[in-house]
C-alpha cells in the first residue's frame, strides 16, 4: 500500500517494524524476569512476521532492561500484541516488573547489513502533528446502555496538563448498542497521559460507577485485574490521514463501527484506510481528518468532516462505488450490525452507514494553552 502525502501514520506501508520495550524491575527480580523472558521468547519465535529479538541490561542500573524485537511489517505484530495469546505470554512478566513501556517504530534507514537494500524500509517520511491517538473499547450489559451513556456524559473533565511536555487534548466517547468506544488525543507521552487520567478523582468515580454495568468483570483496586481489562480494551490507531492546517468552520466528528468477520479485522482496516487516503486527496471532498482504530475483529473509523454529512452521507462517511461496497460486504459481519444482505450500491451503502454510525455521548476538548 502506497501512502499519500496526507498520511501521518500507517500500519500498512510495508515497512519493517522495530519494537522497544523498556523494563524497570523490582529489586531482586532479575532471575524471575529472565525465566519469564525465556518463556516469552520461545512463544514469540513461532509468530508469523517475527524476525528476532534482543535482551539488553543497563550498564548503569542493573534493574533496567531493554527488549527489542524486529518484525517484517506492522500487521503481524499488531495481530499478535492484541491477541489473548499475547496476554497469556506476557503474564509472567507482570509480577517482577515495576514499570513497562512499549514503543513502536518503522525502520527508515539502516547500515551494517551484508547486502544492504531498501526492501522493507519506510521510503516516504511522514509528517505528523505532534498528536498521539488511541482508543479503548468495551461492552456493557444489555439493558444498561442508557444508564452508561448518562454516566459517561455527566462528569467533570480531568485536568488537561499532565506535565511540561504532555497534554490531554481531546476525549470523545461514542456508543453503538452496548459497545463503548473512547478515543483520546494526546500531545506528548501517551502512557503518561493515560496514567494521569486514571488518577483523577472524577475519572476514578466514573470508572467505579461503570463497574456494575460491564460485561467483563474488573476490580480497579487489583492492579492485575485493571491491567488485564485495559489491555483487552486497548484499540490502537493503525492509520491516520489529515489535510493539515487549522480546522475549518463547521467541522463535525463522527465514528463508525465495523465488526469484521472472524479473522478479517486487519483486511477491513486496510480497506477503510485506502478509502480514507482517497477521500483526503479529494480537494473538494468533505473529509478533513480520519483515523482507523483496530483490534482483532473490531474496527472503528473516526472521521472529522466539513459541512453536513446528511447531504451526501456516502461521500462524507462511506465507501464509494459498488466494487468497494462488495469487498466491504465480504469482510463485514453484517449480522452484528443488523444488516441483511450485502451493500450493492449507494442506496445500500447509505443503509449500511445508518447501522454503522455510532452515537456521540460526549466530546471534550482542552482549552488552547
Amino acid at each position: 500500500m502506497t501512502t499519500s502525502p496526507y498520511t501521518s501514520q500507517s500500519a500498512f506501508d510495508g515497512s519493517r517494524m522495530r519494537v522497544i520495550l523498556l523494563v524497570d524491575l523490582h529489586e531482586g527480580a532479575q532471575q524471575e524476569f529472565l525465566d519469564a523472558y525465556e518463556y516469552m521468547r520461545d512463544r514469540v519465535a513461532s509468530v508469523p512476521g517475527h524476525l528476532g529479538d534482543q535482551l539488553c541490561q543497563s550498564l548503569e542500573n542493573p534493574s533496567q532492561w531493554v527488549i527489542t524485537s524486529e518484525w517484517a511489517t506492522a500487521p503481524p505484530y499488531l495481530a499478535w500484541v492484541n491477541s489473548e495469546e499475547h496476554l497469556e505470554t506476557v503474564g509472567p512478566l507482570q509480577s517482577c516488573v515495576r514499570e513497562l513501556r512499549s514503543m513502536r517504530y518503522s525502520v527508515v534507514r539502516e547500515t551494517g547489513r551484508a547486502h544492504p537494500d531498501t526492501g522493507g524500509l519506510q521510503t516516504a517520511l511522514r509528517v505528523g502533528d505532534g498528536v498521539t491517538r488511541h482508543a479503548l473499547t468495551f461492552t456493557v450489559k444489555p439493558g444498561s446502555e442508557s444508564k452508561v451513556a448518562e454516566i459517561l456524559a455527566d462528569y467533570a473533565p480531568p485536568q488537561a496538563r499532565v506535565d511540561d511536555s504532555t497534554r490531554l487534548r481531546r476525549t470523545t466517547l461514542f456508543m453503538h448498542g452496548n459497545r463503548v468506544v473512547r478515543t483520546v488525543e494526546v500531545e506528548g507521552d501517551l502512557m503518561a497521559a493515560l496514567r494521569h487520567v486514571s488518577r483523577q478523582p472524577e475519572v476514578r468515580a466514573v470508572e467505579e460507577a461503570l463497574n456494575p454495568h460491564l460485561e467483563q468483570h474488573r476490580d480497579l483496586a487489583d492492579p492485575e485485574s485493571a491491567r488485564a481489562f485495559f489491555a483487552r480494551a486497548a484499540m490502537p490507531a493503525v492509520h491516520h490521514v489529515a489535510r493539515g492546517g487549522p480546522d475549518p468552520e463547521g467541522l463535525t466528528r463522527h465514528a463508525l463501527y465495523y465488526p469484521a468477520r472472524a479473522g478479517c479485522g486487519m483486511a477491513l482496516a486496510r480497506l477503510l484506510s485506502r478509502q480514507d487516503e482517497t477521500a483526503a486527496a479529494d480537494p473538494a471532498g468533505p473529509v478533513h481528518r480520519s483515523t482507523v482504530f483496530q483490534r482483532e475483529d473490531i474496527v472503528v473509523r473516526l472521521i472529522d468532516v466539513r459541512g453536513d454529512p446528511e447531504t451526501d452521507p456516502v461521500r462524507a462517511l462511506g465507501i464509494h462505488g459498488p466494487r468497494k461496497a462488495a469487498v466491504l460486504a465480504r469482510l463485514l459481519d453484517g449480522g452484528a450490525l443488523g444488516v441483511a444482505g450485502p451493500p450493492t450500491g449507494d442506496r445500500e451503502a447509505t443503509r449500511l452507514l445508518t447501522h454503522a454510525e455510532m452515537a456521540l455521548i460526549t466530546d471534550r476538548r482542552a482549552a488552547q494553552p
